[in-house]
Formats: structure tokens, sequence, C-alpha cells
């Protein structure tokens, strides 16, 4: 990955329904939005490229005392893209800077998954977005509607998203599937690299239909007619963490590990 005119946010809400505090909880000593920190430098960009951007003066604050840098923003953002846009317009940053966004809870992210989007990007010179998606296999996470699925063209530019099962077997008694599926289905993975050009305009975008009804704030982009460049995964998933189990299976990682 070139490392020039590469930025990394990673936004971190303090507020969290299902586990309050979310980006403070102590894994191994080190507060959770560190270690994912910890993992964007393992991919190879230097602190002053990583930015944490924050509605809550407790996280900048564990951010700045494990020497990484903290954006305070706005606390009443509808969506993380907007809270990146913030941030690139407090920063300045040139229309072609490429920003990452890597989600503050994913701890345990593989730090090659962050290099090969800002890389897919890269390659796509006349594209404003490029993510991840990892081949679905299980017919409970194809019918689940917390697992984002994405359908891709001919070139790899993603055609939709959606909660819902697609692309749906018309002939198929989904019933009678059994535990495998036996067409291809794609899970979106929730790491992002944007142009801040694009960034800059996202903000001033309304709401798309199929966004709100959808709940996913990618299709804003593909309802305004921006090509979302989409890499193919092939490597492990670890999982973020929602939820007390997810940062019970995550401290008994790092414990594990520290040993």
């Amino acid at each position: 990955m070139n490392a020039q005119k590469i930025i990394a946010v990673l936004p971190a809400r303090l507020a969290s329904t299902r586990l309050p505090g979310k980006p403070l909880v102590d894994i191994g000593g080190t507060p959770m939005i560190v270690r994912v920190c910890e993992r964007v430098l393992a991919a190879g960009l230097a602190r002053e490229q990583i930015f944490v951007a924050t509605d809550h003066s407790d996280v900048q604050s564990a951010c700045v005392a494990h020497k990484f840098q903290a954006l305070m923003t706005r606390a009443d953002h509808a969506t993380g893209t907007d809270r990146l846009s913030e941030v690139v317009a407090t920063l300045q940053l040139d229309d072609d800077t490429i920003v990452i966004n890597v989600q503050g809870d994913e701890p345990l992210i593989d730090p090659a998954i962050i290099t090969a989007v800002a890389e897919t990007l890269q390659r796509h010179s006349a594209t404003a977005i490029a993510t991840a998606a990892h081949a679905i296999d299980s017919v409970a996470d194809f019918l689940n509607p917390n697992v984002v699925k994405v359908v891709c063209n001919s070139q790899g530019f993603a055609h939709y998203f959606s909660r819902a099962p697609i692309p749906f077997p018309r002939d198929a008694n989904i019933a009678g599937l059994g535990e495998k599926l036996a067409l291809p289905a794609l899970r979106h993975i929730g790491i992002y690299a944007y142009r801040a050009g694009f960034l800059k305009q996202f903000a001033q975008l309304a709401a798309a239909p199929t966004e709100t009804l959808e709940a996913l704030e990618q299709l804003r982009a593909l309802y305004y007619g921006y090509q979302i460049a989409v890499l193919q995964w092939s490597g492990a998933l670890a999982g973020g963490v929602d939820t007390p189990e997810d940062l019970a299976r995550v401290r008994a990682i790092f414990a594990q590990q520290a040993h």
C-alpha cells in the first residue's frame, strides 16, 4: 500500500444499547478503541495517519493517553459516514486523499484487509469507494437480516446491498436448502476506503429511500450513482464486538494470545 495521502478514521460513539461504553471496555488491560488503533498500525499506517472520531471526551482522553489522535465530532450524526465527513472538513483534506473507515468495535480485524481495501480503491482511480465481501456458505446467515448481503456486477462493483437474502433463488425451497447454499452469495464486510472528495459531497446528499428502508448508509452512494468497488476477501473474519457475549469471546482470545 502506498501510504501517501492515506489516513484511517475510526468512528467511536460512546453510547451503545447492547454494550454501554463500548469503545472503552477493557480488553487485556487496554480500551477496545486503542486495540483497534493498534490493528491499523499493524496495517502499515503511522500514528499521525490514524484518527479516532468520537463524541465523548472520555474516549478522546483514552486515545491520547495511548498516544493516538482523537477528534471530537458532533453527537447528532445520523451515520458513521456523516461523522467521517466532519473529519474530512476539520482536517481540510485534499479531494484525492484516501480515507479508510475502520469500525471502532473490531479489535481483531486483520490488518491485511485494511491494506487490501485501500489498495482496491487505489487501483480504481475513477471510483469513490471500496469495500469488501466474503462468501456465505450458511443458509442461516443467508436468511439472517443482521448479515448484510451484496451482489456485484461483472466488473466487481456493487450492484445492490440488502438485509434480505440476495440473490434470491426464484425456484428454491429455502426450507429444503439444507445447511449449505447451492448458489453464490456474499456477506458485506463493513470496512470502507473513500476518496475525501466523495465524503465532502456525501454530507450534502439527502438520505436515499432504499437507505432509510434497509438502514444501510452505503445505499445512499449507489442511489446517487457512485460506484463501490468490492474486494472479495477469502481470509478469516474475526467479527466485531456488539454484545457482552462478543466481548467475552474477544477477551478470551486476547488472554490466550498473551500466554
